[in-house]
């Protein structure tokens, strides 16, 4: 099981009851067996600015930011129950990119959360052509299931 806390300082709330729906297909598609614990932050423009600066150098707004707690094969190989780490959406970014897509903002949110846990997994879209097409089937396997 997936356990969860959610943070929203920000946006239209999203009832716990879609948050473990979207775990649980997280869960289910990746064929978990052990017991993870993550943590969701959804926060303003400016706030993950600063933090996409400070961790990343990159001084731009972006849509989700991962911070792995541990490698996620130690957490894999030696642990039942673990945290692996923080999910933090811009919810604003989130607002627009729906509106690009054509789709809800909880679509867009939950494509996020998606791709944001896969990251604290291990998986990473930049490291190679290979990487991020094995991370992105992932991902589409996951939303398609929801």
């Amino acid at each position: 099981m997936i356990n969860f806390s959610v943070n929203q300082l920000v946006g239209k709330k999203i009832p716990q009851s879609v948050w473990s729906k979207w775990f649980g297909k997280i869960q289910k598609n990746l064929k978990l067996k052990n017991d993870f614990e993550v943590s969701v932050g959804l926060v303003g423009r400016a706030e993950i600015k600063k933090y996409n600066r400070i961790y990343r150098q990159k001084n731009q707004v972006t849509d989700v930011l991962s911070f792995r707690q541990k490698e996620a094969k130690e957490i894999i190989d030696q642990f039942s129950l673990n945290y692996l780490g923080e999910i933090v959406i811009c919810y604003p970014q989130a607002v627009l990119q729906a509106q690009k897509a054509g789709w809800s903002v909880n679509q867009e949110i939950q494509a996020l959360v998606i791709h944001g846990f896969l990251h604290l997994l291990g998986y990473d879209h930049e490291k190679s052509a290979k990487a991020a097409k094995i991370m992105e089937d992932l991902q589409a396997k996951i939303i398609a299931s929801l």
